[in-house]
């Protein structure tokens, strides 16, 4: 299994971390995700596209706002790598 280095930049950063858990309770549009944090929509905007990149959430357009959800098959990916690493997942469980 291969997983990709954006996916580990991505969760390296705080807000990308409280944005998954965010919509770890369900979709929400990027508006919604917005208005949870202080900082300007453009900086909430790069979070999403960086989380987006790395596939960890994915975004479907209605209209003129975008809804985001959590990508739940690559975040199983990685917790299945990062327990490979520790001799816990696959065959050493």
């Amino acid at each position: 299994m291969l997983i990709p280095n954006e996916a580990f930049r991505a969760l390296a950063d705080p807000t990308r971390r409280e944005i998954l858990r965010l919509l770890r309770e369900g979709p929400l549009t990027s508006g919604e995700i917005a208005a949870r944090f202080p900082t300007a929509w453009a900086t909430v905007s790069r979070h999403l596209s960086v989380l987006r990149d790395a596939e960890l959430i994915t975004g479907e357009r209605n209209g003129t706002s975008v809804t985001y959800v959590l990508n739940t098959t690559v975040l199983q990916e990685l917790m299945e790598h990062m327990l490979e690493w520790t001799g816990y997942g696959g065959d050493n469980a």
